[in-house]
């Protein structure tokens, strides 16, 4: 297999191929960073702990609802989610995308995770993050998905297709 280099545009076999590459990527880890920006434009990062991406590649995470986050995503839904393996230093994975506060029980239930009972008693301020993908950049060795050797570029996918809000 050739390496897919971050110059190269992906065509929609290595587009696929770059999918589950980016899948693995995020499957060996349990948090990812979420960036957001501030009312200055300077980005804040904090460790979150998301579910795995959909087949659409759209996230799913729990806030408190009075959180600097979601203050600043109501203000700017422009968010970025990075994973990285640094143990096994195999790569990594960037999600650009629209983020969108969800106050659904439905939802919530349907995502439930035992440590909300404690972080949110009677889950009065439980508000759930979904991060609709735009564009996904993806580094895996394994898979041969490397950096332009010149302008260390990953390869990116670009995800045109719009979810639902």
């Amino acid at each position: 297999m050739s390496p897919k280099a971050g110059t190269e545009k992906l065509g929609s076999m290595e587009e696929s191929e770059a999918l589950l590459a980016a899948r693995e990527i995020i499957a060996g880890q349990t948090y990812c960073a979420l960036i957001t920006l501030d009312a200055a434009g300077h980005p804040q990062v904090r460790t979150m702990n998301p579910f795995a991406p959909e087949a659409d590649m759209t996230v799913w995470m729990a806030t408190n609802s009075r959180s600097r986050k979601a203050r600043e995503i109501r203000n700017n839904p422009h968010v970025s989610l990075y994973y990285a393996n640094h143990k096994e230093a195999t790569g990594s994975v960037v999600i650009h995308g629209e983020a969108v506060l969800v106050d659904d029980m439905d939802e919530k239930l349907k995502r439930k995770r035992a440590y909300w009972d404690q972080s949110f008693p009677d889950w009065k301020y439980l508000l759930l993050i979904k991060v609709i993908a735009r564009e996904v950049e993806v580094l895996n060795y394994r898979c041969n998905f490397l950096n332009d050797p010149v302008t260390w570029r990953v390869p990116v996918m670009q995800l045109n297709a719009l979810s639902e809000n």
